[in-house]
């Protein structure tokens, strides 16, 4: 007769791989009192600068910015948060100031109501061992920075941002969900909630 013991551990050792994600988000700085996105009835578009600024040690740079470009592109094109938007890559990020903001918006389209750089600071899976090797946390996590302003008036830009992570004991991601993940944390910047 065959012993089940070892089917049982494998179960085992397989449910604590898996482990049980939870998603946490923490915004910081001043958010457009009337949100980012457009209410229903309005008929806005927008320009969205995007670029990176990674720290100095950071790995896989072209699948990342590959993912967080798919992620950007994917979301304000399923999201309808703008009538119409473009979004381009400003390379560096960190040379992009608010005057060249206005110049790049007023230059690609007239008609952008509303500007919004997105600076992509991190975008990965991140992994813990604990007190043992049986023992990780992972996940994945997302912080973006955000500047935003109107063609209506601006000299009133907004600086905020997001840290968004998805993960917990146990949890194993890789880079594959990296395009998704972006999305989920422009969503959770951008959703009803933050209206």
């Amino acid at each position: 007769m065959r012993s089940i013991l070892p089917s049982i551990a494998a179960g085992s050792l397989l449910l604590a791989l898996a482990g049980c994600a939870s998603t946490s988000v923490q915004l910081s700085g001043e958010w457009p009192a009337d949100g980012l996105c457009q209410r229903e009835g309005q008929n806005i578009s927008a320009l969205v600068l995007w670029g990176t600024q990674w720290r100095p040690d950071q790995k896989d740079i072209p699948e990342r910015e590959a993912a967080a470009e798919l992620g950007l592109s994917e979301y304000f094109a399923k999201s309808g948060c703008f009538s119409s938007v473009q979004v381009v890559r400003r390379a560096p990020i960190s040379a992009l100031t608010l005057e060249t903001a206005r110049d790049a918006a007023q230059s690609a389209n007239p008609e952008d109501t509303r500007v919004l750089t997105v600076t992509v600071h991190e975008l990965g899976p991140v992994i813990k061992v604990l007190s043992s090797a049986a023992l990780v946390e992972g996940g994945t996590e997302v912080v973006l920075g955000f500047q935003f302003f109107e063609l209506a008036t601006p000299a009133r830009t907004l600086e905020f941002a997001v840290h968004w992570r998805n993960g917990g004991p146990g949890v194993v991601k890789g880079v594959a969900t990296l395009p998704i993940d972006m999305q989920a944390a422009l969503a959770a910047s951008f959703g009803p909630s933050q209206r």
